[in-house]
């Protein structure tokens, strides 16, 4: 509904319904001296263009760089379709129907989205999305205590630090007990998994490739979960699938991701999209909705929510999560990357980021001091060791219009450098970016 302001006629009719003279009437309760008496630092009224130009002057004092951060957001190429298809007024909406008889067509796209993502992973069963990929993460650890009736759960010290941290906040009053494996070599050891790894662990949880960006070996990883009669979960990079085996090849039990990736700006850090796949054993303990292909009495093909009985608005003390409101509209941009480039372009997509990010880290190597963190292959992000403070290099590099990457002292790892490279990136662009390090070293 358009916005109106209310006149001074306007107030006075509601401050007499309401059966007062004036406004301090009704904060009469409110004692003086929790009251804010003075007057609000706020700018007087605009018109649209007066706003407009305000809006064009603010934009103006924006830098833009060039940007080779990762740790879980990347700046990957973002299609026109997708932004004029997702603003239509019958999909913007980050809500998943209630109605299924009036909702037909966002259902369906939550179906379609739901099939893509199970053909991408090689998954049986894919959720109708949720919040981010940190959320994901931690839904399939509860999801893994709940099935397995077992409470601790081992977590690769190579995992994004910032899903430790989420995983943390989910358990805090849960019986769940949560052990990190050292990070040995920027990869996890199948050794000292092996040596850690019993039956009394629920899960395992695994990012592949890792927040380091190397790969881990997931067949020998995936062999030893079974043996100890854990769940193997599994945190993916979506790009990644269009080189890399999916994670239902490598017998994963669930498979989550952040899908920021698949068509989504990196929005300063959210609203992102969460992926959520599992076996299809799994299924009735998924948190979140499902979209389902069913029939009605007259035989005619329909979409609807199915399998609700594990939701909250159905069996509140019971259900599986407790989401709501999800990222459908971030998964309708999803479902519409997916279609636009095709299993082809998902190919393509995935092979620049893997031959840019190649290209790059060969001509880094070949600077006195720098080299690789770890010899093991890598996708398109990759640490690097560095003869100087990573801050350095991030703070000249900033200078001359370049994101160079994250530092990863914080981390313990002094000197170091993570690296991503995705498609936009031109080749003037990483020439830039060595011409720049060479000029620091």
């Amino acid at each position: 509904m358009p916005f109106l302001t209310n006149s001074d006629a306007d107030i006075r009719q509601m401050l007499a319904d309401i059966g007062v003279s004036q406004f301090e009437d009704l904060i009469s309760n409110i004692p003086q001296n929790l009251r804010y008496n003075e007057s609000l630092k706020i700018p007087g009224s605009l018109s649209e263009l007066e706003v407009t130009n305000l809006l064009y002057d603010l934009a103006r004092k924006n830098k833009t760089a060039i940007s080779f951060l990762g740790g879980g957001v990347y700046d990957h190429y973002v299609p026109a379709i997708i932004h004029s298809l997702i603003s239509r007024s019958e999909f913007y909406t980050a809500y998943t129907p209630y109605q299924p008889e009036v909702s037909q067509g966002t259902l369906q796209s939550i179906y379609e989205f739901q099939s893509m993502i199970c053909e991408l992973t090689g998954m049986d069963v894919t959720n109708a999305s949720m919040y981010e990929g940190g959320s994901a993460l931690a839904e399939a650890m509860l999801l893994a205590n709940n099935h397995t009736r077992k409470n601790k759960i081992l977590v690769a010290g190579t995992l994004n630090p910032r899903y430790k941290q989420v995983l943390q906040t989910y358990i805090c009053h849960k019986a769940i007990e949560i052990v990190e494996l050292p990070v040995d070599g920027f990869q996890t050891d199948v050794n000292t998994l092996a040596s850690e790894l019993t039956e009394a662990y629920a899960a395992v949880i695994i990012q592949h490739p890792n927040y380091f960006g190397f790969l881990e070996d997931m067949p020998a990883i995936s062999q030893l979960v079974k043996e100890r009669n854990a769940l193997l979960i599994v945190h993916y990079d979506p790009v990644s699938l269009g080189i890399l085996a999916p994670p239902g090849e490598y017998q994963a039990d669930i498979a989550v991701a952040e899908g920021q990736v698949l068509g989504n700006f990196q929005n300063y850090g959210g609203p992102f999209l969460g992926l959520f796949s599992s076996k299809i054993d799994l299924v009735r303990k998924i948190p979140g909705r499902v979209a389902g292909l069913t029939h009605d009495v007259d035989g005619k093909q329909g979409f609807v929510l199915t399998l609700q009985t594990r939701e909250q608005h159905i069996r509140r003390e019971k259900a599986t999560s407790n989401i709501c409101t999800n990222s459908g509209l971030l998964a309708l941009a999803a479902t519409i990357y997916l279609a636009a480039l095709g299993k082809a372009g998902i190919v393509d997509v995935a092979n620049l980021c893997l031959q840019k990010a190649h290209y790059l880290a060969d001509r880094l190597q070949k600077m006195a001091g720098v080299e690789l963190a770890a010899p093991q292959p890598f996708f398109k992000e990759f640490t690097v060791k560095l003869p100087v403070p990573a801050e350095k290099v991030l703070t000249a590099c900033a200078e001359k219009g370049i994101f160079a990457g994250i530092e990863l002292s914080k981390l313990g790892f002094e000197n170091h450098l993570l690296i991503a490279v995705t498609e936009k990136r031109t080749k003037a662009e990483l020439d830039l970016f060595i011409t720049c390090l060479k000029e620091i070293l």
